[in-house]
């Protein structure tokens, strides 16, 4: 007898009544798109259930840097499993190896310590702040996105008669928590002297995504970064980069690399290890030796699996390949063309646009300029960025159809794929300008919802 094959909708209703919503993070159920089911992923690729192949400019919000199921990644998790097992004991070999490495290329990483998760990783960097200063208040900006904690779960993107006011982003956070964190504009100079002239004593940390990627991508003024750093300096306050997104997908040293501008602590993730699950909080060696850690720590620190071989091996292998091949090289190439390119497409089509990114991110705002804060990317068409990237589901084509997400290159992608996102740009743009109500209705479920991209 022959079986019957399941369709992505046999699979999805599967899913939804086993999990809810049918899905492990909350912004992998996407209206209109709830019956996805992926059963292959290689290279710049991937392909679902019921058969159709996308080129993935997604990529998981950003971790596999080199692509999906890079051979060579692949191969170094594979060897780690004939070796080594998790033993929750010691250090392994390659812990000690990842470690050094994170400390020779990050400029703010004295000592390190591993996580398994992003959101592990800021927590423990405003838990650690907060012990060395003996202080209450956490400073974050509109836009930027640190993890599910408590503490920071709050004005990531927020609808306009939000913003200014505090926004949180769940229910169940203690009002008195949420009380504890200041929201102040990203760009705005002003602003933070002006927070540290009021609360200054009582700033125990300010923590920043030195580039705000989880709303496409803000590009950082860099007096707003050395004002960061002098005031938190003047003040005694710890500064914190969240280069979870911008390390080592914008430079091995990530962004406070590029800038110049030298944190207290940086936490890290995504691209580290291509796709496998860690993060990482490195600093300056007094603050990360209060953790317990270290026999005699205060600051209590945990984790079943941080450190755990395979993902180590993952990291070994990842950073090796980016620092002996052009991988940089190919994905700022492959990037820069994709900007220009569509910027030409939407000028062309008469369509506002304002298209920006850095190196392998970019993201097409449908609005007039500048794109400096929150505020600006209020102006942004909602309806026909989300529908625009639908349309391109049509064409093979795969970006996350959620408003203000980023998109990235991968070390995978070529310029024949670079040509086939720019074809279909200017049809799926064209196409949704001549009969742009058809997908309003999905577009308004996608504007403002959740937030939440650290898998």
């Amino acid at each position: 007898m022959n079986q019957r094959v399941l369709s992505g909708s046999d699979l999805a209703e599967r899913a939804r009544r086993a999990i809810p919503g049918g899905v492990n993070s909350g912004q992998r159920s996407i209206p209109g798109l709830t019956d996805l089911v992926i059963t292959e992923a290689d290279g710049a690729r991937f392909r679902d259930a019921d058969g159709r192949e996308y080129v993935d400019y997604h990529a998981a919000f950003g971790p596999p840097l080199l692509g999906h199921n890079d051979p060579d990644v692949s191969a170094a998790v594979a060897e780690a499993g004939r070796t080594v097992d998790l033993c929750g004991v010691g250090v392994t070999t390659a812990e000690v190896e990842l470690a050094e490495a994170l400390v020779e290329l990050v400029p703010s990483v004295e000592k390190v310590l591993l996580t398994s998760t992003g959101s592990e990783a800021t927590f423990h960097a405003l838990r650690v702040a907060r012990a060395a200063t003996g202080r209450r208040l956490v400073v974050k900006f509109q836009g930027c996105y640190h993890g599910w904690h408590d503490a920071v779960s709050l004005n990531v993107i927020s609808a306009p008669e939000r913003v200014g006011a505090r926004d949180p982003i769940s229910a169940g956070i203690l009002p008195e928590v949420l009380e504890a964190t200041l929201v102040l504009r990203f760009n705005d100079a002003e602003g933070v002297r002006a927070a540290f002239a009021e609360y200054g004593r009582d700033i125990a940390a300010v923590i920043v995504e030195p580039v705000p990627h989880n709303v496409g991508c803000l590009l950082p003024e860099r007096e707003f970064l050395r004002t960061l750093r002098d005031e938190c300096t003047r003040a005694g306050s710890v500064l914190i980069f969240d280069e979870v997104i911008s390390g080592f997908r914008h430079d091995l040293g990530g962004w406070q690399a590029i800038s110049g501008i030298t944190p207290d602590l940086t936490t890290m993730g995504k691209a580290i290890a291509n796709g496998y699950p860690v993060g990482a909080l490195g600093g300056r060696a007094d603050l990360m030796e209060l953790f317990s850690s270290r026999p005699g720590g205060s600051v209590f620190f945990a984790g079943t699996y941080n450190g755990h071989p395979a993902v180590v091996a993952a990291a070994l292998a990842t950073l090796r390949k980016i620092r002996t091949e052009p991988v940089h090289e190919h994905v700022f190439r492959l990037g820069d063309r994709i900007r220009t390119g569509l910027s030409e497409v939407f000028a062309g089509l008469g369509l506002p646009a304002v298209v920006t990114g850095y190196g392998s991110v970019f993201v097409a705002y449908f609005m007039t300029g500048p794109a400096r804060t929150y505020d600006d990317l209020l102006r942004n068409d909602a309806s026909m960025f989300v529908g625009y990237r639908r349309r391109l589901l049509g064409h093979g084509v795969f970006e996350l159809p959620l408003n203000l997400k980023r998109s990235h290159v991968s070390y995978a992608h070529t310029e024949t794929d670079v040509d086939r996102l720019l074809e279909a740009a200017a049809a799926a743009a064209r196409a949704q300008l001549a009969d742009g109500d058809v997908l309003a209705d999905v577009a308004d479920a996608s504007t403002m919802g959740g937030v939440a991209d650290r898998c």
